[in-house]
């Protein structure tokens, strides 16, 4: 069997990573940027911290900020609209998983054209060029899209989150400046921790894995359960660096092996009831992980012992069990939400989230075969 990795040309890792961003823009002779975010950084002086450094080199740039949470296709073509007026020749984006997603469509739709019909880009799309060079600064520590190939936008019309696949839009440069993270309020560095938790475990036992992902899955798993809690209650220095690694790890490897049916779920639930990703996979990633644990337990027992715990002479049902519930018990203690009713979700969207779950993208790579029966019961044995 043939497998393939995309990553990055370059990446930077550590505080104050951020300086490396002009050595990169002069390298690369790159002439004048659209500096792409979204309100809460801009307004939060995130933003700034990146513009103030081309400010000083006085390298040329245009501010697009129009990014929702869950980015729609309005978000792509006003960032195409204003890549175009301006005559840009790349993207510097500051922001999370939202302000990234939109950068990937939008650098695109640039050098292909003939996709500027947005929805033309869900699925694998056939794109034939490289999107624009994008310098991905990513300003939490969850969704890893500076290093995935993959990206999602909202069709807000047909309530449907489009999972887009091409390898054409990864960033040439991803900058992990854990300074640019510390600031996230508490809840945002849960939900987006256990999005990248979520990633990481996934990506260790879908269809898809093989000997590279598996390595960097299972460090990545090391990291984030290790650190997740201290980041978040503590805002330990150390250990907010430590899961921004972990994150950008585990995209390493979920970009090139793919998910399973938790992201399948979580894409349901922020389509019909507009749950943030990262609350969304949180609060689905026991119930799914149970879900699975049958189908591969000797891979649990990797993964517990990758977190720390204790797994010998256990029984396949208690190896899984061991994993569930730690995972279960560090969600508590970071203050996610554990029901869909918590959440605010209307129990007669279920059915429907379960009808759109079951033909999402990510369903096909879960370990374990679901049916739409499977989705609907997983939704309600969450729900309070």
């Amino acid at each position: 069997m043939v497998n393939r990795m995309v990553l990055n040309e370059t990446c930077y890792f550590g505080y104050g990573a951020r300086e490396k961003l002009i050595d990169e823009i002069k390298g690369r002779g790159f002439k004048k940027v659209l500096v792409v975010s979204d309100p809460g950084i801009v307004d939060a002086g995130i933003a700034k911290e990146v513009t103030k450094l081309l400010d000083k080199e006085k390298i040329a740039y245009k501010l697009y900020s129009d990014v929702k949470p869950n980015p729609s296709i309005e978000n792509v073509q006003g960032g195409v609209d204003a890549a175009r007026k301006e005559n840009v020749d790349s993207f510097v984006v500051v922001g999370g998983g939202s302000a990234i997603d939109t950068t990937k469509a939008i650098a695109t739709i640039m050098t292909n054209p003939e996709f500027g019909d947005v929805r033309s880009l869900d699925g694998v799309a056939p794109t034939k060029n490289k999107c624009m060079p994008i310098i991905a600064l990513p300003t939490t520590a969850g969704t890893a899209a500076e290093v995935t190939i993959n990206y999602v936008i909202s069709d807000e019309e047909n309530k449907k989150k489009m999972v887009c696949v091409d390898p054409h839009d990864i960033p040439v440069v991803a900058i992990v400046d854990p300074d640019l993270m510390k600031s996230m309020p508490a809840p945002l560095a849960a939900a987006t921790g256990m999005d990248a938790l979520t990633h990481a475990m996934e990506g260790y036992i879908t269809k898809g894995s093989f000997l590279a992902s598996d390595m960097f899955h299972i460090n990545a798993i090391a990291l984030i359960y290790k650190n997740l809690e201290a980041a978040v209650n503590k805002k330990d220095k150390d250990a907010i660096e430590k899961v921004a690694y972990g994150q950008y790890i585990a995209g390493m490897g979920f970009s090139n092996a793919g998910l399973g049916i938790v992201h399948s779920l979580a894409h349901s639930l922020g389509s019909y009831a507009h749950v943030a990703h990262g609350d969304a996979c949180a609060v689905m990633l026991p119930h799914v992980l149970k879900y699975n644990g049958s189908v591969c337990p000797d891979a649990y027992r990797d993964m517990g012992r990758a977190m720390g715990l204790d797994m010998a002479n256990t029984s396949d049902e208690e190896a899984v069990d061991k994993v569930v519930n730690a995972v279960k018990d560090l969600s508590v203690k970071i203050g996610i939400k554990q029901t869909l009713k918590e959440l605010g979700v209307e129990k007669e969207l279920l059915p429907t989230m379960a009808d759109q779950a079951i033909n999402d993208v990510c369903t096909p790579g879960n370990p374990r075969v679901a049916t739409r029966d499977d989705m609907l019961k997983l939704y309600e044995e969450t729900y309070e």
